[in-house]
């Protein structure tokens, strides 16, 4: 084959998946469930069959309420050939978070799995949608097509008023995105990819399309845990992706150790030389990859294997940043002060969201090194970041402000050794004398945003500093030091 037929024929994820999985080797394993690779496209044929008696627009993304499963991959594959795109959601969210989102799409159809029946009846009703639950998936023979600019999937990130807001994947970018990150991730035919990262995440769906173009074995868990991660060592999977929070969890549990696994991948905070020794030890031959990017375009640098293999002979100063460009990615510093900081953006075919010019613009501070090593030095705006997941303050901000015992509230992120940033608030109490009580104010928080952007801490304090057109001076909120009150 030509490079041009090769090139062409890669033109959309969903021909590289098509190729990829006409065999009839295992490609989906889900507890005592295995699919092969021509059940798993006939699956698809039968998604796509389903998805078209749903009355449904052509080309419109489809929210849907779904958890990493082998109807997932089905329903994914499906919804990309047929002209019927799914928009996987986060199914932790409450009702009222998930049906904005839902209205924004526009849809007056919410798929869901039989499993989240409830929340689904709950954010119909709230966004005026139709609720379809997922039948059993029938096997469809067919070939599935697209062109190289529809859209084959939408994922959301948290926009800056705290609305999710829509990612569009083409087939074009998203094939592009699979030759990258599977050259990076070293897979072929032979691995087997197991994560646990919700599948409306760009760690869950983002990587699972990846694998599912190099044509890979695939399984999952529905969240982490250290029994899921044994699990996936008794399966005896071969890459795998998480964040360092995660990896800290199984080290001190005792349970790191996989001996079939080839690849870690991790994102979101970067990993301490103490952890990254302790990782070598439990599992000696791993290919450790840190990738730097986001749900609009990742990756946009990558630490490699052999970089995390420099840090642990000495050169730990590594690890403090985000590598450097991924293969076929500019990227440059715009706007940058004479300390060299400005803002990240980059350019390259598998980047999703982009200006008229093709560059992301990431958000993200940082300065580039005369060796070409990227260190991010925070936020362009206010996003805190814990653990991979985005938490706007203003959002959070909004529902402490509505309970009866809080006069006035900021809410920043601080740094954490762990998830990279963790939720702190600063709270102004209506009565000073009798502040609310932190687990009061953690119920009101939770019974209305997911659990990781409830703060984690919570100061009392008799004002908020401000500046002179009365916005909050976040940096200078300041914690409680030793022998203060701190709740």
């Amino acid at each position: 084959m030509s490079a041009v037929e090769e090139a062409e024929q890669g033109a959309t994820w969903t021909s590289m998946v098509g190729r990829a999985y006409d065999h009839a080797r295992p490609a989906a394993r889900f507890g005592d469930l295995t699919w092969s690779g021509r059940e798993l496209l006939d699956r698809a044929g039968g998604a796509a069959d389903w998805l078209d008696t749903l009355d449904l627009e052509p080309g419109a993304p489809v929210p849907a309420l779904i958890a990493t499963s082998a109807d997932a991959l089905a329903l994914v594959i499906g919804g990309a050939g047929s002209g019927h795109p799914l928009a996987p959601l986060g199914v932790r969210m409450t009702a009222h978070e998930i049906a904005e989102v839902v209205r924004a799409t526009g849809s007056q159809v919410l798929l869901a799995q039989p499993e989240f029946t409830e929340l689904g009846r709950q954010v119909a009703a709230l966004s005026g949608s139709r609720l379809c639950l997922i039948p059993e998936l029938p096997r469809i023979p067919g070939e599935l097509t697209a062109q190289p600019e529809d859209l084959a999937a939408v994922l959301h990130t948290s926009g800056t008023t705290g609305l999710p807001k829509p990612v569009p994947m083409t087939q074009r970018r998203l094939a592009a995105r699979a030759r990258v990150n599977g050259l990076l991730c070293a897979l072929d035919p032979d691995s087997f990819y197991g994560g646990s990262a919700p599948f409306h995440h760009i760690a869950g769906l983002g990587n699972i399309a990846v694998a599912l173009a190099a044509g890979v074995l695939i399984t999952g868990l529905p969240r982490f845990t250290v029994e899921g991660w044994t699990l996936l060592r008794d399966l005896g999977t071969t890459h795998t992706s998480m964040v360092p929070a995660m990896l800290e969890t199984l080290l001190a549990a005792g349970e790191a150790r996989h001996p079939t696994l080839r690849t870690l991948q991790y994102g979101g905070a970067p990993v301490r030389p103490g952890t990254l020794r302790r990782t070598y030890e439990a599992m000696p031959g791993v290919r450790m990859l840190n990738m730097f990017g986001q749900t609009e375009g990742s990756p946009i640098s990558v630490l490699t294997p052999e970089d995390h293999r420099e840090a642990v002979a000495g050169r730990t100063e590594l690890l403090r940043s985000v590598g450097r460009p991924a293969p076929g990615v500019e990227v440059r510093v715009h706007a940058a002060g004479p300390d060299g900081v400005g803002e990240i953006h980059a350019r390259a075919d598998h980047l999703f969201r982009v200006d008229s010019e093709g560059w992301l613009h990431s958000g993200d501070l940082g300065r580039i090194e005369d060796d070409g090593y990227l260190y991010l030095l925070g936020r362009s705006t206010d996003m805190i970041i814990r653990g991979g997941e985005n938490v706007h303050p203003l959002e959070v901000e909004t529902v402490l402000a509505a309970h009866p015992g809080v006069a006035d509230v900021a809410v920043t992120g601080v740094p954490d050794e762990r998830l990279g940033q963790t939720v702190v608030a600063f709270v102004v109490p209506a009565d000073p004398a009798a502040p609310p009580e932190p687990a009061a104010l953690r119920s009101h928080t939770r019974a209305r945003l997911s659990g990781f952007k409830v703060p984690v801490r919570w100061s009392f304090v008799a004002d908020l500093p401000r500046n002179a057109n009365g916005k909050v001076v976040r940096r200078r909120l300041r914690e409680p030091q030793e022998g203060e009150a701190h709740a």
